[in-house]
Parts: C-alpha cells; structure tokens; sequence
C-alpha cells in the first residue's frame, strides 16, 4: 500500500486532506504530521521562513525514513520550502497549490489572490508569478486579505469564518478573471457561494490530491 504523508501548519487541514484523500487515493494509506507553532511564528517573524525551514525539512526526512512514497506540504505560507525539500529528499514533494497556480494562470491574465493570513499572500503570488513565467504569460494580480475569517476559524466559529471570507471573496471576484484561494483551509468556502459564481474560484485541496495520483499512475 503506497503511503502519502502530510505536512500541516495547522489543524484544520488535517480532516479535508484526509478526505480528499480517501476519495482520489482510496488505496493509498495517509500519515499526518502537524505541528501549529509554525504559522503563528511567521506571523512574529514577518514571514522568515530560515526560521522554520529545519524542522519542515526535518517532518518530511521523517516522513521518508518511515515509509512514505509522496510528501504533500500543505501550507502555502511555507510553500517555497517544498523546492528545497525536493532536493534533499529521493521522494517526490508535491506543494500544495503549485498545481492551483498553473491553473490559474492557463484560465485568466487577471487574477485575484485571496488570503485569511497575511504571511499566505507574498508567497502564493511568488508562485503565481513564476508559473506566469514558465507559461510564457502576463498577468495582474489583485490581492484580498479576510483576516477576520482566520480568527474565526482558529476560535472554532466554522460559519463564522465562512460569512467572513465569502464577502471578501465576492468583493474581489468582478474585478478579476479568477480568484485563487491562497490556503488549503479556504476551500471549506466554496460550497457557500452562489452556484453561478463557483467556477471562478481555484482551491488547492483537490488538485493537490490529483497531482498525488498523476505521480502515482505516471509510475506504472
């Protein structure tokens, strides 16, 4: 049975991972390691990711010496540790909204870039910027931050922080292409939404899990 371990800045990602998971991987077994002192030291640090990328690196050396066929790093505010990770480890690291990004970059030239934490946005943009590069395109990028959402969310208010960042989500929407929802935790939103306006809206979880399975079948 193949093994996808996952690495988590938080909590609330560890159950729709899992899910998706289930549903896309279904043979496939999953290990999870959290540890959530990380994002609320980047939010004192400004985002210095020197300061976390040791014990990141460590999970994932863990996670391959226990057994794992594919790490998936599931926190866009640590992203850019996924490219270095890869180099150290001889198992495929899958970040989790690089596949996100190309998509948004093949829908629209505009793009909106949407985040409940404020150590996401510069990241998730880094990247949006070199998929733009690597497809040979031009694109805007306008940003939102529903900084309350996270609050809500980490305090347990689940429709709270979903009132909070769909406001902020169909604010930004008729100015952009697309939107990218910069945090794996966002996803939970979209059910929320008017069904007419869904589609403008790229999640991270699921075209993580289906990069996971494209490594696998690109195996056999």
């Amino acid at each position: 049975m193949p093994v996808l371990a996952i690495v988590h800045t938080t909590t609330a990602t560890v159950e729709p991972l899992r899910a998706l998971a289930a549903e896309l991987l279904p043979a496939w077994h999953v290990t999870n390691f959290v540890d959530d002192s990380i994002l609320p030291q980047l939010a004192a640090n400004g985002g210095d990711l020197a300061a976390v990328a040791p014990r990141v690196l460590q999970y994932m050396q863990f996670a391959e010496q226990t057994g794992a066929d594919v790490v998936l790093e599931a926190c866009s505010s640590i992203g850019e540790l996924a490219g270095p990770a890869r180099a150290a480890l001889g198992i495929p690291v899958v970040r989790i909204d690089e596949a996100m990004a190309a998509a948004a970059v093949a829908r629209g030239k505009t793009i909106g870039v949407a985040a409940t934490l404020p150590t996401t946005l510069e990241p998730t943009k880094r990247l949006l910027l070199e998929q733009a590069a690597l497809a040979g395109r031009a694109i805007t990028l306008r940003q939102a931050l529903a900084s309350d959402a996270y609050r809500l969310l980490m305090a347990g208010d689940r429709a709270g922080h979903d009132r909070a960042l769909a406001a902020v989500l169909l604010e930004l929407a008729p100015q952009v292409e697309c939107v990218v929802l910069a945090q794996a935790s966002m996803a939970r939103v979209l059910p929320q939404l008017p069904a007419d306006q869904r589609d403008k809206f790229l999640a991270s979880p699921r075209l993580a899990i289906e990069s996971v399975r494209q490594l696998q079948a690109s195996k056999r």
